[in-house]
C-alpha cells in the first residue's frame, strides 16, 4: 500500500498527531528566526511531537540548527549549494535503509512533489532526467525538460490546488505516462500564460535602488501574477529583485550570484538567494545591499 502524501510548507506544518505511522519528511526547511516563525515555535516542536515515528528528514536548505542532528542518522541534511534540489538526495540506498513509511510529508512545490514521487518509487526517477528538472526549477538555473516545464507551469498557476498536487504525484509515480493525468496538468499549465503576462506588465515598473530593482506589485495589480517570473524579470536589470506585496517583501538573486540574504540579514535559515520577510525590513535590506 502506498503511503499517504501530505503537502505543506515549513511555516505551516501539520499536527503530528494527525499523521499516521512512520513519517518521512522531505524538502521541508527548518524555520528561521527573523522570517516570522522561529525554529523553537515550529520545527522543533514538530520534531519532538513525531518522536520515534520520524523515520527520516531529508532537506537541502541552509540552517544553523542542522548541526544539532549531526549524530542522528534520521536527518539527511545539506545546504542549497550542496544539493540544488531535494529529489537527488532521495536514493535507492536511503529508501532501503529507512524502510517502509506510512506517511510522506513534503513541500508543496515541484521540488517536494518530485521528492515524494521518487521516495514512493524507492529512489528511482519518475522519468529520465527528472532530478535535473527539479534542480533547474528550484535553482532557476538552466531550463527544465518538457515534462518539468509542464508541471512547473501547472503548479505556478494553481499553487493552492491540493487535488492537482496529488494528481501530479500519481502521474510521476506512474512514470509520467498517464494520459488522463497529463490532460488535467496541461489544462492547468495553460492558465499560467495569463499570470505570466501580468508579471511582465508589472515588471515594466521596476525602479533601480543601487544593486536592487524594486517593484510594488500590491499597488500595481489586483490580478493573479507569477511572482517567480516577476523576480526573474527584475534580475535582468539588477543583481537583486525585490517585490513588495501584502505587507511582505520577497527578495531574490541568481542562485550563482554569491549573494546570501541569510547572512546579510542575520537570519538563521532558509534559501540564501530568496527570502520573504516583513516589508518593515525593506530599508535595512537596501542599506545592507548598497552599503
Amino acid at each position: 500500500m502506498l503511503p499517504t502524501v501530505v503537502f505543506t510548507t515549513p511555516r505551516k506544518l501539520p499536527n503530528a498527531t494527525d499523521l499516521a505511522g512512520r513519517v518521512a519528511v522531505l524538502d521541508i526547511a527548518f524555520t528561521a528566526t527573523g522570517m516570522g516563525t522561529p525554529y523553537e515555535e515550529m520545527t522543533g516542536p514538530f520534531i519532538a511531537a513525531l518522536g520515534s515515528r520520524l523515520a527520516v528528514w531529508v532537506d537541502h536548505h541552509d540552517h544553523e540548527r542542522h548541526s544539532d542532528f549531526a549524530g542522528d542518522r534520521r536527518f539527511v541534511l545539506a545546504t542549497k549549494a550542496q544539493h540544488g534540489a531535494c529529489p537527488e538526495m532521495v536514493t535507492p540506498a536511503l529508501v532501503a535503509e529507512v524502510g517502509p513509511v506510512d506517511t510522506v510529508v513534503t513541500h508543496s512545490d515541484l521540488d517536494g512533489l518530485y521528492a515524494a514521487a521518487k521516495w514512493i518509487r524507492e529512489g528511482r526517477e519518475p522519468y529520465a532526467g527528472s532530478d535535473d528538472d527539479a534542480r533547474a526549477v528550484d535553482t532557476r538555473l538552466g531550463a527544465p525538460g518538457p515534462i518539468g516545464e509542464l508541471i512547473d507551469k501547472a503548479l505556478r498557476a494553481r499553487f493552492r490546488d491540493q487535488a492537482l498536487k496529488h494528481r501530479i504525484v500519481h502521474f510521476l509515480v506512474g512514470g509520467a505516462t498517464d494520459r488522463e493525468h497529463r490532460a488535467v496538468i496541461l489544462q492547468a499549465a495553460g492558465e499560467f500564460d495569463a499570470m505570466a503576462d501580468e508579471a511582465r506588465r508589472i515588471a515594466k515598473s521596476y525602479r533601480i535602488e543601487g544593486r536592487a530593482a524594486l517593484v510594488d506589485a500590491g499597488k500595481l495589480s489586483k490580478r493573479a501574477y507569477d511572482k517567480t517570473l516577476l523576480l526573474l524579470e527584475g534580475q535582468k536589470v539588477a543583481p537583486v529583485a525585490i517585490v513588495r506585496d501584502s505587507g511582505m517583501i520577497t527578495a531574490a538573486a541568481a542562485f550563482d550570484s554569491g549573494i546570501d540574504f541569510i547572512r546579510l540579514l542575520g537570519l538563521d535559515g532558509g534559501m540564501p538567494t530568496r527570502i520573504s520577510i516583513a516589508e518593515s525590513r525593506l530599508s535595512e535590506l537596501l542599506t545592507k545591499l548598497n552599503g
